[in-house]
């Protein structure tokens, strides 16, 4: 089993060049950078974690694209992810581009792991309603991947127009897309129609939500086998991953606390220890 690492990286945390360069040289398979492209003050979206105060990391967080493009300038094998990007809040043909270049400059490294969100006020600032942000969300990876894979590409949606256009670099190695969620239907038909696997937040219910998205992607014609499953933001110990390994998966991704390198790289230390080779 491969392990990966993701970090809440900020302004005020270790940047994520000496991340990925510390996650590469202890033997991790992966480093995944979430995304937020601000926080309103006024809020009415409650925080995903229950807490009574949304943390100021939320409101600090580096553009994932961005960092993972310098951190791919000091790497050679590690795979560098977004965990997750926020697609429906970001143009599509722009972030083609964007995408298409990081993962031909990282030489192929590039895992392209989305999301629908959860703040109602951030999706509302970039003119996305709620209520519509997993079909907005649909149209933009299917538009992407129109120019990532034609030579001549265009698009004609509800969310989503452009005329037929060439649009070059096309990525190295597709990139690979992951949807991040929690398990239902609509999730696991999306990552069956538009997606290489599913991002399970946290980790829980993956056993008892695998047979249903198999059933989804045989629904869509699909190999089962073929969609990945790599459990996200974990907090690692060995019998967590030993179960994970007995259901197939082949990588997990440990979630380290946000923090200065003083503070992280103790923590990958002790991962490193305890959990490579896995």
């Amino acid at each position: 089993m491969r392990l990966g690492i993701t970090l809440f990286a900020t302004d005020r945390t270790m940047s994520p060049v000496a991340l990925a360069r510390a996650a590469e040289e202890r033997g991790f398979a992966s480093v995944y950078l979430p995304e937020h492209t601000h926080i309103p003050v006024s809020r009415d979206t409650p925080p995903p974690t229950g807490d009574a105060v949304l943390a100021d990391e939320y409101a600090r967080t580096l553009d994932p694209l961005v960092a993972l493009a310098a951190a791919a300038a000091v790497t050679t094998t590690i795979r560098l992810g977004t965990g997750v990007c926020l697609v429906a809040q970001r143009e599509p043909i722009v972030t083609a581009k964007a995408v298409a270049t990081l993962d031909r400059l990282s030489g192929g490294r590039f895992v392209f792991g989305v999301g629908y969100g959860w703040n109602r006020e951030e999706a509302a600032d970039h003119g996305v309603a709620f209520a519509e942000r997993r079909g907005v969300a649909r149209e933009h990876l299917l538009a992407m991947r129109a120019l990532w894979t034609r030579d001549v590409a265009g698009f004609d949606g509800r969310h989503v127009r452009f005329a037929p256009s060439w649009a070059w670099p096309k990525p190295a190695a597709g990139p690979p897309v992951l949807i991040g969620g929690a398990p239902g239907p609509r999730l696991f038909a999306h990552i069956a129609e538009l997606a290489d696997g599913w991002l399970p937040i946290g980790g829980r219910g993956v056993r008892e939500a695998l047979p249903e998205l198999r059933r989804a992607a045989e629904r869509a014609g699909r190999d089962p086998a073929a969609l990945r499953v790599v459990p996200f933001g974990t907090v690692p110990d060995a019998g967590k991953l030993a179960y994970y390994a007995g259901l197939g998966i082949d990588e997990v991704v440990l979630r380290v606390p946000g923090g200065t390198a003083d503070e992280v790289l103790p923590v990958l230390d002790d991962y490193a220890a305890r959990f490579l080779p896995c």
